[in-house]
């Protein structure tokens, strides 16, 4: 069988040494990458899918940065202060950040960014309870005011995900969350190319040659971000093993996230290597649509965890147990500063007979339940099948809908009934370190309309993480972690199927990957 070819060669025009040198020279360095998926959606604002936080990591900037120890770092701010009584911050913003039309970036673009980010994020939502009023003192300075002291003020203005608090142009910024984005004007390392932008087939970045690096070296997502790459083409490649054979062959450099069961084969190839980067990894969320019958019935959603199980789903989808491990946990395992196996009694076990006999006692008619399944995330794919095999078997019925993850994204944002487009159960992954508390952990959030796709509301939730915001003493806080965790199973608000580790493979020209729960393209070099 024919190999298929992604790129076309050029012919090397022989005219000399130094025509071929200048030619070498002139050539453009070109990362050609396979991410997770294709990109469809530009404003990530609008969603917490990763492959478009990834996108808004390269073109726009923040105004604190994680670093690899996960601690917040200045990125887009020179100095800053906080008065004694912790009431009041002032921040002013480094010299030369410009947006890629070449004009200033201003505390008029600051201020409402940091708004319709407070609209939209979890931990947003939670910050904005504690402002009383953000203004601008000159167009670099600017100051937030608080009701009360605020523990989380730089951690959360450094969030890498689910929605990170990337400073956007005024005019884009002042759009309503419920509004996407297309002005794609950043400030960042790196530059959208609109015009070579073809979902399905590459999105492309060229370098900002405009963009003044702080001077700090890399780490994480803080420091200097150094473009080192001319251009980053992201190849959408849907076929798992034909990407391998791209990267082979050298016709790309890089994929984000390959399929565990091909790693063995990645590594026979000597010009191919797998790095893992972020060593707490990630884990498996299943939401149900609290919205929606059967699952806006809490004993539904306790007969579904009862039926399910995190091994069956980890062997599915992963394979290897080097990059695995069950999780009964909310906020992580191995080592997180919440990890508890509270609330988890009997659950996660298929216990089928009591899924079964709670479906009974509550009346189920047998209406097939709607469940969403990304057919190109290589990762997410065989999650959605291992779910309908449990929850048949716990009772349920099933209907299975197959579709592209933007498709997934699109499809789990919207809130209709079941018979016009509407949906039962949805599953996605998380990076470990943004679940690590009942506030970074935004599937925890139990507000209604305001949290995550599934919309679950519960009062008691929402006061316990209100409670952990304000609770200084870390034993405290451990133990309402505990009660978040308790509350959040017994009412089906999230489901952890297990924890597993996501490297990338590159051919081994390529470096300078960093160790981040974000896949970033600044210091990365190609020889």
């Amino acid at each position: 069988m024919k190999r298929r070819t992604l790129l076309a060669a050029t012919p090397l025009l022989v005219a000399g040494p130094a025509l071929a040198q200048a030619q070498t020279q002139a050539k453009p360095k070109t990362l050609r990458v396979v991410m997770q998926s294709d990109l469809k959606i530009l404003d990530p604002v609008w969603t917490t899918a990763y492959i478009v936080r990834n996108h808004g990591f390269l073109i726009y900037d923040q105004l604190f940065a994680l670093d690899d120890k996960l601690k917040p770092q200045p990125q887009m701010v020179d100095t800053w202060k906080m008065s004694d009584d912790k009431l009041t911050w002032s921040f002013t913003l480094r010299d030369g950040l410009k947006w890629h039309d070449d004009t200033p970036v201003t505390t008029a673009d600051v201020i409402p960014s940091i708004k319709r980010w407070t609209d939209k994020d979890v931990v947003g939502g939670v910050f904005a309870k504690f402002i009383k009023e953000m203004k601008a003192i000159d167009d670099k300075t600017f100051e937030i005011a608080l009701k009360e002291p605020f523990g989380l003020m730089l951690p959360s203005l450094a969030r890498s995900s689910s929605i990170p608090l990337l400073i956007m142009p005024k005019r884009v910024a002042e759009l309503p969350v419920s509004q996407q984005a297309s002005d794609m004007t950043g400030s960042g390392p790196f530059i959208f190319k609109k015009d070579e932008w073809k979902p399905g087939e590459k999105t492309v970045y060229v370098r900002n040659p405009a963009y003044v690096p702080r001077k700090e070296p890399p780490s994480g997502l803080a420091g200097g971000k150094v473009a080192k790459l001319d251009r980053v083409e992201w190849v959408s490649i849907p076929d798992a093993q034909t990407a391998i054979n791209a990267l082979q062959q050298g016709e790309i450099d890089m994929i984000e996230q390959p399929s565990h069961d091909l790693l063995p084969e990645i590594a026979k190839d000597k010009n191919v290597e797998v790095v893992t980067l972020d060593v707490l990894g990630n884990t498996f969320v299943l939401r149900f649509n609290w919205k929606q019958p059967p699952f806006n019935d809490v004993r539904y959603r306790r007969a579904a965890e009862y039926a399910l199980n995190q091994a069956d789903f980890m062997k599915a989808v992963i394979g290897d147990p080097h990059y695995f491990k069950e999780c009964k946990g909310v906020f992580g395992c191995g080592g997180t500063p919440y990890e508890s196996r509270v609330g988890f009694d009997g659950l996660l076990e298929s216990n089928f007979a009591e899924s079964k006999k709670i479906l009974k006692e509550a009346g189920y008619d047998g209406t097939p339940i709607v469940l969403l399944q990304s057919t190109d995330l290589a990762v997410l794919t065989n999650l959605a099948p291992v779910a309908k095999t449990l929850l048949e078997q716990g009772g349920f019925k099933v209907d299975l809908q197959s579709m592209d993850w933007q498709t997934v994204v699109n499809r789990r944002a919207r809130k209709d009934p079941i018979g016009k487009g509407g949906w039962n159960i949805s599953l996605t992954a998380a990076a470990v370190t943004l679940l690590i508390d009942p506030i970074n952990n935004h599937y925890t959030e139990a507000s209604g309309d305001r949290a995550q796709f599934g919309w679950p509301l519960d009062q008691e939730i929402e006061k316990l993480r209100m409670d952990f915001v304000r609770e200084t003493d870390p034993k405290k806080q451990f133990e309402i972690a505990e009660k978040v965790q308790k509350r959040v199973i017994e009412q089906g608000v999230l489901v952890p199927l297990g924890q597993y580790l996501q490297p990338l493979a590159r051919r081994r020209n390529v470096s300078g990957n960093l160790q981040s729960p974000v896949t970033v393209f600044w210091n990365v070099d190609k020889k």
